[in-house]
Formats: C-alpha cells, structure tokens, sequence
C-alpha cells in the first residue's frame, strides 16, 4: 500500500463515518512530506464545493502561504470532478495520483457524467441557464487588469 494513498483512505472513512459527506479522502505532499489532509465535508459544512481535493488544497495554501503549490503532489481515493480537476489545475499541482475512477464512483451514487457532457457541449442542463448580461461593463474589468502595473497573476 503506498504510505500516501493509505492516508488518503484513512482520512476518507474518518469523514464517511463522521457524516461530513461522502467516501473521498486527499492527501498533499512536498518532498515526501504530508502537507495537508482531508476528507470530504459537503455535509458536515453544507458546502457543495467542501470536495476533499478541495479541502486539500485550501487547507495546504494556507500552511505553506502561497496560491501555487505546484512542488506539490496530491493523492485522491478518487478521480477527481471536474470541480476538483479545476481546482487542481489552478493550483499548479503537477502530479495527481488517484484511486476510484467516476465509474466506481457512479456506482456509489456520485455520477459526475452529466457534467462532463454539459462541458462537452453534448448535454444541456435543467437547471443551469446562463444568460450573458452587461458584458460591456464586465469585460472592461480585464482592460482595468491589464494596465495594473502592479498585478500578481497566478
């Protein structure tokens, strides 16, 4: 068993069995070192973005105090969702080990396929209708951004 991904199941059944949401664990690494630590919570803080990888993340750019943790791996029970991915992605992370596909996680109840068809321009959503309102105002944000000399891009 790697040492990490043990970890990332310990943490997961902790958080399954304490009711703070779904069987996911996430474990963040530096040099062979555990940075963070975490299990889902979507139902123990009623955050439907509280995903483990999320956790992770937030709670591992807070103890190093920077955006980019991208000398950072990341160990999932799980593939993560698009959500998550995303959330990978943006924190420069460049090595993901996972366990559970979205096909073992469907089976559990947790089928993200949907998402990925609406991503894929295959499906439209029932409940999301994006509607694009004052673009011009919004867009001019950007020309603002541009000419801040003194912007931090991440």
């Amino acid at each position: 068993m790697n040492k990490f991904m043990g970890l990332a199941i310990d943490v997961a059944i902790e958080g399954m069995r304490k009711n703070m949401g779904g069987p996911f664990g996430a474990v963040i690494v530096r040099n062979d070192e555990v940075i963070a630590t975490a299990h889902n919570e979507v139902l123990g803080t009623n955050d439907p973005t509280a995903h483990a990888e999320v956790v992770a993340i937030r709670r591992a750019t807070a103890i190093l105090g920077r955006f980019n943790i991208s000398d950072c791996e990341i160990y999932s029970t799980c593939e993560p969702c698009p959500m998550c991915l995303s959330a990978i992605h943006w924190a420069g992370i460049k090595k993901l080990y996972f366990g559970a596909d979205r096909y073992d996680a469907a089976i559990g109840g947790f089928d993200d396929e949907f998402i990925y068809k609406i991503m894929d321009g295959s499906a439209n959503s029932p409940l999301l209708k994006p509607e694009i309102i004052e673009k011009e105002k919004c867009a001019e944000l950007f020309n603002e951004w541009n000419k801040k000399i003194d912007k931090i891009m991440y």
